[in-house]
């Protein structure tokens, strides 16, 4: 899932002692505005200071190269550490299909970047759209649930509860307002995998709501767990089944709210991610 690679901290040591710059404050013996001068470097310091810094030019980059330490990927040939927020070499899904990627490998990090990125289609406002709403579900469901997948989802958007929440019938938002429904996955964990399925549960963060001054139900945030259970159908990763749950919910930080239009300005003006571990 889609993630950089981290980097440590350069700690630069070996600076200072003879090398370093003192301040002489005004109205000291040694004030460099009024009295003596601070005394210039002699030639052979100079040389010794440019030796260092070949010398430290040639580490950075002998480090960049991959050649310090032993046991390294350049050494071994063996892919990075797979800790659990770090991302791998495998690279994200370049097909497509309604406008969600597809195409992923018969692996964990395949069927978890496909749930990944499912959970987002599936947590999306096109969900609120029934034309939308059914093209997502037929490009991502396996044959055999795609029709009770289509007719659960139709359900649960139902007419009423998009008048509920505010919406037109259509799934729109009303005029002068910004529908926001928008998925943003934290991390994926395999629960089993047996080759031909898996299943995966996706933490998530999610926004909620209606912009607008007008708006009784403001953009809200949340955190929840999306479970889904897919099938290798011999080319891809299809979906079988679907639930959530809330949590796990981290403690609220302390930023301050941001005024209705700038929501709607950030929603409308960030786009979303292909998720790929």
């Amino acid at each position: 899932m889609s993630l950089g690679d981290e980097h440590g901290d350069r700690t630069n040591d070996g600076f200072g002692g003879s090398g370093q710059t003192r301040t002489r404050l005004p109205g000291t013996s040694e004030d460099v505005y009024g009295g003596a001068r601070r005394p210039v470097r002699t030639s052979r310091s100079l040389i010794g200071v440019v030796g260092v810094v070949v010398l430290l030019i040639a580490a950075i980059a002998f480090a960049n190269q991959g050649g310090g330490a032993e046991g390294t990927s350049a050494d071994t040939g063996k892919s990075p550490d797979s800790r659990p927020t770090a991302a791998t070499g495998v690279r994200p899904v370049k097909g497509k299909a309604g406008g969600i990627p597809t195409g992923y490998a018969q692996d964990e990090q395949g069927a978890q970047s496909a749930a990944a990125n499912y959970a987002v289609a599936l947590g999306s406002d096109g969900m609120f759209n029934k034309e939308r709403r059914q093209a997502i579900v037929a490009a991502l469901a396996d044959d055999s649930t795609r029709a009770s997948l289509q007719s659960g989802f139709d359900a649960d958007y139902s007419t009423d509860f998009l008048a509920q929440i505010g919406l037109n019938a259509d799934g729109t938002a009303p005029s002068g307002s910004t529908f926001v429904n928008r998925t943003l996955p934290a991390g994926t964990k395999v629960l089993k995998y047996a080759g031909g399925t898996a299943d995966i549960d996706v933490w998530c963060m999610g926004l909620f709501g209606l912009t607008g001054e007008k708006s009784t139900k403001p953009v809200t945030s949340g955190w929840f767990t999306v479970s889904i259970k897919l099938k290798w159908n011999g080319s891809d990763w299809k979906v079988l089944e679907t639930s959530q749950r809330t949590g796990p919910t981290p403690v609220t930080g302390d930023n301050p709210i941001s005024g209705s239009d700038e929501i709607a300005d950030a929603v409308n003006g960030f786009g979303g991610f292909t998720y790929a571990r």
